[in-house]
């Protein structure tokens, strides 16, 4: 994680409270401390924790109390209670609501607490990362070699190793479906951020007035239909990645609330007053010119320079036509595993026909029309496959296009050999053509001699 975790110390005998502090501060956690629960109900109010480490009895309110009313809170921390031998039977019942553990006073040594806190902490986090890695896996994220693929990407491949490991704040330009969030997601897996949560919100997705809830939660009661408190983006996030889709799409009135947050590194709730750290890397996106979204006056122009510290601008496939066999591949591996289907790699024709295509959906649009291909062949992907708009489509009509499927196709065919160790009968049966046609495609791309 970026910063040391917070802890609050809540325990009434002041020589005991000083001497837990010194320890915790001295293995480099920030420290806030309270003489009772009410001290310590009131520095939950204004400030976000990691943990509470709190005594179980003090007068004015006991740490029991002050747990359960915690609990109220989708984004209370943990607690770790101090106890006599005395009450053990009601921290072991604070366990059985939720608390993570207790330690009997007094401390047989400062390594238990040490050791107990360092623990929670670290289970903290990998919660937080759970359901965040759980999306990433569900989303089947390509391996880097392929997100990277094609020459014009090898700039951006770059430019993305070069950023990942600094604090900076990056800005993602490119037109709809060049895959934006997964060079998102690859900034954040390379970063020392990596263990902690990568949390998206497409800002284009969201109604207006629930936008701001989204980005930073609400307390119970906030607005009609607040029935609970809620965490935010920016709480869930904690240590880790937010990454902000569409962020020319978002209203001016919450533009002006996410320049405090990159400014001061706090937030708060809708309806509440308590500040919460925000401990993230920001990582934004955009199809649209933000730069003449400033000034038509919809993007804010402040925001605008702390966003674009780092820009990265994506090419469209069709200025990255020498990934095609790659991505086409991919996309057809993982919609055969999901279909549990089995064909073979995809004719030169079919390249071919594809590579004449505009892609204005750009890799999105190819990763929807592989699935549709995958669905309706039985033995192996032909034109009929395809949508009419790619059969139809002129090879003229795109200019140098026909260049470069000639590497394409000329690609396939060299790893389709590599494959198959040199046997050119393997190789024209996975490719799909007879040997005679294979025979002439080698002569023809310079891969045999004439003799």
């Amino acid at each position: 994680m970026a910063t040391k975790a917070c802890i609050l110390l809540v325990e009434d005998d002041e020589t005991f409270r000083s001497f837990l502090q010194t320890i915790l501060e001295d293995e480099g956690y920030v420290v806030r401390t309270a003489g009772d629960g009410r001290e310590g109900e009131r520095a939950l109010a204004r400030e976000s924790f990691d943990l509470v480490v709190s005594d179980l009895k003090m007068p004015a309110k006991s740490g029991l109390e002050l747990f359960r009313e915690s609990r109220q809170d989708p984004g209370a921390p943990p607690f770790i209670f101090l106890t006599a031998f005395g009450t053990v039977d009601e921290a072991v019942a604070a366990m059985k609501e939720g608390a993570v553990d207790f330690l009997t006073k007094p401390l047989a040594a400062p390594e238990s607490l040490l050791s107990l806190v360092a623990r929670t902490i670290e289970s903290q986090t990998r919660n937080r990362a759970f359901v965040s890695l759980k999306e990433a896996e569900a989303a089947g994220l390509p391996p880097e070699e392929l997100v990277f693929a094609g020459q014009a990407m090898e700039t951006v491949r770059q430019m993305v190793h070069d950023v990942a490991a600094t604090t900076a704040n990056v800005l993602i330009c490119g037109e709809s479906g060049t895959g934006k969030e997964l060079i998102a997601r690859t900034v954040h897996l390379l970063s020392p951020r990596k263990k902690a949560p990568f949390v998206a919100l497409n800002c284009a997705a969201i109604p207006e007035n629930l936008l701001e809830s989204e980005l930073f939660g609400h307390e119970r009661g906030a607005f009609t239909g607040a029935l609970q408190a809620r965490q935010g983006k920016f709480e869930l996030a904690a240590g880790g990645t937010v990454f902000l889709d569409e962020v020319g799409e978002m209203p001016l009135a919450v533009q002006a609330k996410l320049l405090r947050v990159i400014q001061e590194r706090v937030f708060e709730r809708v309806g509440g007053r308590r500040e919460i750290r925000a401990d993230v890397r920001i990582i934004a996106a955009t199809n649209r010119d933000l730069q003449e979204e400033v000034m038509a006056r919809r993007f804010r122009e402040d925001l605008y320079y702390r966003l674009n510290v780092f820009p990265l601008q994506l090419p469209p496939l069709r200025e990255r036509f020498d990934a095609l066999p790659a991505l086409v591949n991919f996309f057809l591996q993982r919609f055969c595993h999901q279909l549990n289907k089995k064909l073979p790699p995809v004719e030169p024709e079919v390249l071919r026909a594809m590579g004449a295509h505009h892609w204005p959906g750009n890799v999105r649009e190819l990763q929807n029309v592989m699935e549709r291909a995958v669905i309706l062949a039985r033995e192996k992907i032909g034109l009929e496959h395809l949508p009419e708009s790619i059969i139809s489509a002129p090879m003229e009509k795109h200019g140098g296009s026909k260049e470069v499927l000639r590497d394409v196709e000329r690609d396939m065919i060299v790893k389709a050999l590599e494959r198959n160790r040199g046997n050119r009968r393997l190789t024209a049966d996975e490719l799909g053509i007879s040997r005679r046609t294979l025979q002439y495609r080698l002569r023809e791309y310079g891969l045999i001699d004439e003799a």
